[in-house]
């Protein structure tokens, strides 16, 4: 699902469709409420569900509001951090994305709830 971001991104596309999990839906919910992608709708088809996210662009040059989108934990080398060891993603000006034993949030959100979790990228 990120590769497809970041690909759309690069592409200057206005909607890129992503397969729909549990994750993808919590990823893209927290993308949206940061303010990373416009919006996002559910399609439903007969035997898949997908997602098309509609990608969020600045000024009259179309520049990207995701300037990089990166990958940290991998099926081969998960990262897990407690609430002290949560990373700031440039100085604070990007996110980490965190999966929790309460659901996927930020890392602003699990450093204010006291949570550590499975770190699952950056974006700035």
């Amino acid at each position: 699902m990120l590769t497809r971001i970041r690909n759309a991104n690069l592409a200057k596309h206005q909607i890129v469709q992503v397969p729909a999990t549990k994750m993808t839906r919590n990823i893209v919910q927290v993308l949206k409420e940061e303010g990373y992608i416009e919006y996002f709708e559910e399609i439903n088809e007969i035997l898949q569900t997908f997602l098309l996210i509609s990608l969020k662009y600045k000024g009259k040059k179309r520049e990207s509001v995701i300037t990089s989108l990166k990958r940290i934990s991998k099926p081969g080398l998960r990262v897990y951090a407690n609430h002290k060891e949560i990373p700031k993603v440039l100085g604070g000006l990007g996110i980490a994305i965190i999966s929790t034993s309460r659901g996927v949030m930020t890392d602003r959100q699990a450093r204010h709830n006291g949570l550590g979790g499975e770190v699952l990228c950056y974006i700035w």
